[in-house]
């Protein structure tokens, strides 16, 4: 990514969970199928590592493949991701141990973005799409995909389409 990359899009959830489980869980082949409440379908090419190649279908129709270049065990992943042919937004996957709470391990999930769209408009110009457009879409998707794992790893049970609301782009409302 290129060093003049500026505002970085990202979300964090703390969860009640070893760095191990959470990380277990993050690195699943086709987690996504359990976790993320706007994926209809999460295709497994090739797992697990660095060079692990997925697909995700989005309940709007949307295809795009996720291509990973970095793997770090019980810390995260980076990966690029977009539509065949299209541009691709970097995004970074990171675990750390957050805190113990009496005897009870918490976890700090975050996920970020850098999504290379606005980056060719000067600087003067690009702030007034990516903070009244852009950045407000993608913190309500990644607020709802870490609420996904968070809820998936502390409860076991599958995140529903839509469970934490809609999203224009990946998901609409159901009519």
């Amino acid at each position: 990514m290129s060093s003049k990359f500026r505002w970085i899009i990202s979300s964090s959830i703390t969860i009640d969970a070893t760095v191990a489980k959470v990380w277990e869980i993050i690195s699943q082949p086709g987690n996504l199928n359990y976790c993320h409440p706007f994926c209809k379908e999460n295709i497994v090419k090739k797992w697990p590592g660095k060079d692990s190649v997925d697909t995700i279908i989005y309940f709007s129709g949307w295809e795009v493949e996720r291509n990973f270049f970095e793997w770090e065990i019980e810390k995260g992943y980076k990966l690029m991701i977009g539509r065949k042919g299209g541009r691709k937004t970097e995004v970074q996957w990171q675990i750390e141990k957050s805190k113990e709470v009496g005897n009870r391990a918490q976890t700090l999930l975050s996920i970020s973005l850098k999504i290379p769209y606005l980056q060719e408009i000067p600087v003067i110009f690009r702030w007034i799409p990516h903070f009244l457009y852009l950045k407000p879409k993608m913190k309500k998707y990644l607020n709802s995909v870490v609420k996904g794992f968070k809820l998936y790893i502390t409860t076991g049970e599958p995140v529903k389409r839509n469970q934490f609301g809609s999203h224009p782009w990946f998901s609409p409302k159901e009519s």
